[in-house]
C-alpha cells in the first residue's frame, strides 16, 4: 500500500516558522531616554492619566538610563501619584520588550522600575489627631471587652482595678513627700548601718585598726583573765605520755586538739599559755557536746570533768540564754554560733592565724562549708598557702594542697549580698 503525506503536518510546520520571534537587544545607546516600569501596589490610575518623569539631577546624564535617580508622578482630578521611596529588590533588573510585526522580531531595552504610592487631594491638607496613651488604652479596652476572650477580659478588668488615678493623687503629693523626708531623715547613713551591722556581728569583740593578725582579737576578749588563770597545767605536765596527757582533756576525741597537744610537748620549750588555750579550747568542745545538759548545772559539772567552776559558770553566762520567767538557761542558734566563732579565733591564734577547716569540721560532725562561712565571718580568707607561708609555719609541703583559713590585716569583714527584685 502507497503511503500518502499527512497535509496537516505542513500546515503546522508552515505555522510554526511563521511564528518564530527573534530576541535582540536595542542597539541605542544607555544613555537614551526610554520607556519606565510603574507599579501600583493599591489603586490603580485610568489608562488616559499622564505621568511625567523628572530626573533628580542634571549630572546623571552621562549615567545608564535604567540607572538614573528620577522621579515618576501623575494626577487625576481626585488623586495624586508619586513615588513611595521603595525600589526594586537588590539584584533585579527589568526589561521592556517591543515587537516589530513586519520583521518578527522583539528588541528588549533595560527599563527602570518605579513603586508609586497616592495621595488623596481632598485629604492632603488634613492632619491626624494626637491620640494620648490613655486614650490608646481605653480604645484598645473597648476592643478587648466586644471581641476578646474570657482571660483577656479578665486580664482588663484587673488592669483598672489595679490603675493608679493621677489626678486623685495629685492633692496628696506634698503631703506624701514630706511624710517620707520625715521618715527618711532618721535612717542610718552608709557609714553608720556598717557600724551597726558589724558591732552587732556574733563574734568576740575585736580591733578593727589592728595592724597585726595577733592584735584583732585580744585573748581576754575571748577567755576572761580570771577563768585563763584558773586552769591548772601541773597535771599535764607531770603526766608520762601523750595518752594519760590525751585523757587529762575535757574532750579527747579531736583530733585537731590532739594533735597540737602533742606538738606542744614535742616542742623545745613547753609554751603555758598556749596550753591553758588548748585546754579552754577543749572546753569548749565539751561544753557544745553536752549543750542539753546547760539547764542542769551539776550534770554539766560531770561531763566537762576537770574543767573548772569559774569557767563552766563563764561559758553559761556568755554562750546560753535564760529562758523567760525562770533561771533556765539553754543554747540557741545565735548562741551557739557565738561559740563557734569565739572557739575558731582560739584556734587561728593556735596555729599562727592560719587554721585547716577541713579537719576542725570533721572534729565538730559539720560540714566544711559552714566552717568556713563562721571563719570568714571573723574576717578570714579561705585559700591556699603558697610556699612561703608553708615554710614559715613549720608545715609539710603536703598542707599547701590544704584550704586553710588565713586572717588578714587591715580586717575586712564579708560584705552582705544585696538581691536584686524579681530574683
Amino acid at each position: 500500500m502507497s503511503s500518502i503525506p499527512s497535509k496537516k503536518r505542513k500546515r503546522d510546520a508552515a505555522q510554526d516558522e511563521s511564528s518564530s520571534v527573534t530576541l535582540q537587544l536595542d542597539g541605542q545607546p544607555p544613555t537614551k531616554l526610554g520607556p519606565v516600569l510603574a507599579s501600583f501596589p493599591a489603586l490603580q490610575p485610568g489608562r488616559n492619566t499622564p505621568f511625567q518623569c523628572h530626573a533628580a539631577s542634571i549630572s546623571d546624564s552621562d549615567v545608564p538610563f535604567n540607572a538614573r535617580e528620577m522621579t515618576l508622578a501623575g494626577e487625576t482630578d481626585a488623586v495624586e501619584f508619586f513615588n513611595s521611596g521603595d525600589s526594586a529588590a537588590p539584584g533585579c533588573s527589568y526589561l521592556v520588550g517591543i515587537y516589530d510585526k513586519r520583521t518578527k522580531t522583539t528588541t528588549l531595552r533595560p527599563a527602570p522600575l518605579h513603586i508609586l504610592t497616592r495621595q488623596v487631594k481632598a485629604l492632603k491638607n488634613l492632619r491626624s489627631m494626637a491620640v494620648t496613651e490613655d486614650e490608646r488604652v481605653a480604645l484598645r479596652n473597648r476592643l478587648g471587652e466586644a471581641f476578646g476572650t474570657k482571660k483577656a477580659k479578665a486580664a482588663i478588668r484587673a488592669a483598672e482595678r489595679n490603675r493608679v488615678d493621677v489626678d486623685a493623687m495629685q492633692g496628696v503629693t506634698g503631703h506624701l513627700q514630706d511624710t517620707i523626708q520625715q521618715n527618711t531623715g532618721s535612717l542610718p547613713t552608709q557609714e553608720e548601718a556598717k557600724a551597726s551591722a558589724d558591732s552587732s556581728r556574733l563574734i568576740p569583740a575585736y580591733n578593727a585598726d589592728a595592724t597585726r593578725p595577733n592584735d584583732v582579737y585580744p585573748l581576754h576578749n575571748i577567755i576572761p583573765e580570771a577563768e585563763l588563770n584558773a586552769i591548772q597545767i601541773g597535771a599535764f605536765r607531770s603526766a608520762g605520755s601523750h595518752e594519760k596527757r590525751k585523757a587529762l582533756l575535757p574532750y579527747s576525741r579531736s583530733n585537731w586538739i590532739n594533735d597540737h597537744l602533742f606538738l606542744l610537748f614535742e616542742a623545745p620549750r613547753l609554751s603555758k599559755s598556749n596550753l591553758k588555750i588548748l585546754i579552754y579550747i577543749s572546753a569548749m568542745f565539751a561544753f557544745r557536746a553536752a549543750s542539753r545538759s546547760v539547764s542542769d548545772r551539776q550534770t554539766l559539772q560531770t561531763k566537762l570533768g576537770n574543767v573548772p567552776s569559774i569557767v563552766i559558770d563563764g561559758l553559761l553566762s556568755r554562750f546560753t540564754e535564760t529562758v523567760r520567767n525562770t533561771n533556765t538557761a539553754k543554747t540557741t542558734s545565735q548562741t551557739e554560733t557565738s561559740l563557734l566563732t569565739h572557739m575558731f579565733a582560739l584556734c587561728l591564734r593556735m596555729d599562727d592565724f592560719a587554721t585547716d577547716t577541713t579537719a576542725v569540721a570533721h572534729d565538730l560532725s559539720m560540714a566544711v562549708d559552714k566552717v568556713n562561712m563562721l571563719f570568714k565571718s571573723l574576717g578570714c580568707k579561705v585559700e591556699k598557702l603558697d610556699q612561703a607561708q608553708v615554710k614559715r609555719l613549720g608545715l609539710p609541703d603536703g598542707a599547701a594542697e590544704a584550704k586553710r583559713a588565713v586572717l588578714k590585716v587591715p580586717l575586712e569583714f564579708p560584705k552582705t549580698r544585696v538581691r536584686r527584685a524579681g530574683r
